[in-house]
């Protein structure tokens, strides 16, 4: 009987580490969305011809991806470095700045905030979750729905736009140097809506998207 309840105890521990979202595998679910939700902004928003997407099936969704390369290797650079930042816990929001390219002026500004909010245990134990896998992309889900309903409220994009990516993190992070500065594209006499946010048990993403109000 004391062997049966061992083996028993032993097989809850695997199902529980199996069922675990490490500190690496929530930053590729962050950087995943981030990526996915970026593309679906570019192509709600018009910043690019819709020509130059193509529809891809995922979270449920059909959601549409850039097929324009110089577009997917600056935004595969960016999640290659996040997901870096992600796992070293120094990232605290990633910024989306739309602005208008004949003037400049900033017109959108699509803030994922990032919170951590698993901690280091003190005994050397790797960062973990234990939230469902299921429930994490359902969430994302959600929050993917709402950035494409957002047409419905957001004021029309009628000029050229270009777009910039910013990574706001901590002092103590490392920084590659090819990195610049960058202004932090505030937008005056604005409007803000909160989107739903999700969370991987590891790292919490909050979006806000503000706008130009006197377009």
């Amino acid at each position: 009987m004391c062997g049966h309840t061992a083996t028993m105890g032993k097989t809850a521990t695997q199902q529980a580490n199996k069922n675990a979202i490490t500190l690496k595998g929530s930053a590729e679910i962050v950087a995943e969305f981030f990526n996915f939700g970026i593309n679906s902004i570019l192509y709600q928003r018009g910043i690019y011809p819709a020509d130059s997407f193509r529809p891809t099936q995922k979270y449920d969704l059909t959601l549409w991806v850039s097929q324009d390369n110089e577009v997917n290797s600056y935004l595969s650079n960016i999640m290659e470095q996040i997901k870096v930042w992600l796992e070293a816990r120094v990232v605290q929001r990633l910024v989306l700045v739309i602005s208008n390219v004949d003037t400049s002026e900033v017109l959108e500004r699509w803030e994922f905030i990032v919170a951590n909010e698993k901690s280091p245990s003190g005994d050397g134990a790797e960062v973990a979750g234990t939230k469902d896998l299921k429930t994490i992309r359902k969430e994302v889900q959600n929050v993917i729905r709402q950035i494409t309903a957002s047409v419905t409220f957001l004021p029309l994009l009628d000029c050229p736009c270009s777009f910039n990516l910013l990574i706001h993190t901590s002092r103590d992070a490392e920084v590659p140097e090819k990195w610049d500065d960058s202004p932090p594209g505030f937008i005056a006499n604005s409007e803000q809506v909160k989107l739903r946010s999700f969370s991987t048990s590891v790292h919490k993403v909050d979006t806000v998207v503000s706008y130009k109000c006197d377009l």
